[in-house]
């Protein structure tokens, strides 16, 4: 029986403890410094360890007598939690967020033995894995465009928003510039930008920004034009430009009755409780990519995915939890399955281009409810 060590029971980390807890083949241990995340995990048959995962000179120690890893902390531990990982051998499924590019790690993790997928959630992850697939499928690329969001049900005003991350990576997503591909160029343009409407059967319209979400893709794959663009009911863009443009997200100390506050702390405090999702309440991930190209075969094509999940009732599991934790859970699997065992630093797209690893994923996530429906045309 394989040990797997998941590095963080929140949100996402806990029901992807679940899910290979349920699986054949996986002892499971979850580390977290939360009491209230480990309180969670007792009574299931999950082990946990309490353990402060910033300490970096601990980690190597806890991390030993593991055999595969999901590396799940906080965006700002995750890439130096990576770094420790990548020199262990073990094979590792990361879905910790963060700036750094983790392709600088793969001599660490060729040398050591690591086969470690990164990014592997559903944007960044599926969205990348089915782009890989369909420029696999294409001799030319001439635009593709992701299309993702996490929404409430319920909608509620001003925000009409709630989210299973905290605040200060949401704000994140909302003022780092956005890098896309247009004639073949990397380009940046402002988050928030070049807004638009668009109907989703099922939910309606909704409205779409530019963010920074291709990542990796816009040098591993070759296409004319690229963009990611973030989905949010009508109305959420112009509140959020608000709270921007008026300093709220401004990270440079102020004096407030005579004491140093930072803006952007503020922000996050005070927007902490109003954009948690709380138990039980349901929540919905819609996610488009469209891909326009030439087949190898000369012809016009275009491949579309789209997806539509919804907050598992049964289980109380929130969708986008479902959708990122359970795309790190399938890629797992498929290491555990010795599908894939290449050393090195891997991304989606990599993974994507190889036909039986997405079949692999497609099949294992729709056994957990969470279906991508796939259209193809050939165009005129």
């Amino acid at each position: 029986m394989k040990k797997v060590l998941v590095l963080g029971g929140g949100l996402v980390g806990r029901p992807m403890a679940l899910d290979l807890h349920e699986s054949d083949g996986f002892a499971v241990t979850v580390a977290d410094y939360s009491d209230s995340a480990i309180q969670k995990l007792q009574g299931v048959g999950i082990s946990t360890i309490k353990a402060d995962l910033s300490d970096l000179s601990g980690l190597e120690s806890l991390i030993s007598g593991f055999d595969l890893f999901i590396n799940a902390v906080p965006g700002s531990l995750g890439f130096k939690t990576l770094k420790v990982l990548a020199g262990s051998g073990k094979s590792v499924v990361d879905i910790a967020f963060y700036a750094d590019d983790p392709r600088q790690l793969d001599q660490i993790a060729r040398s050591s033995g690591s086969c470690i997928i990164c990014d592997m959630g559903v944007a960044p992850g599926m969205s990348h894995l089915l782009s890989g697939y369909a420029a696999s499928k294409l001799s030319q690329i001439e635009d593709l465009r992701i299309l993702v969001g996490g929404l409430p049900v319920q909608r509620s005003l001003p925000w009409q928003y709630k989210a299973v991350f905290s605040p200060s990576d949401v704000i994140e997503e909302y003022t780092r510039p956005a890098r896309l591909v247009r004639d073949g160029k990397i380009i940046e343009k402002e988050a928030l930008s070049e807004s638009e409407l668009i109907d989703f059967e099922g939910i309606g319209t909704l409205e779409a920004f530019n963010s920074d979400g291709l990542r990796t893709l816009a040098h591993t794959i070759s296409a004319k034009n690229m963009a990611e663009k973030t989905l949010r009911y009508p109305g959420h863009i112009d509140a959020v430009k608000l709270l921007r443009d008026s300093g709220f997200f401004d990270t440079k100390p102020i004096q407030v009755a005579g004491n140093q506050v930072i803006p952007l702390d503020i922000t996050c405090t005070l927007l902490f409780e109003q954009w948690r999702l709380q138990p039980g309440e349901a929540d919905l991930t819609v996610m488009r990519i469209v891909a326009h190209g030439i087949s190898h075969e000369g012809k016009k094509i275009s491949m579309r995915w789209d997806l539509l999940d919804h907050y598992d009732i049964r289980k109380g599991v929130h969708s986008m939890a479902r959708t990122t934790g359970y795309a790190a859970t399938a890629a797992l699997r498929m290491i555990a399955a010795g599908l894939f065992k290449k050393p090195g630093i891997h991304m989606p797209e990599h993974i994507g281009a190889e036909e039986n690893l997405v079949k692999f994923m497609l099949s294992d996530m729709e056994k957990r409810g969470i279906v991508y429906h796939f259209f193809e045309q050939i165009e005129n």
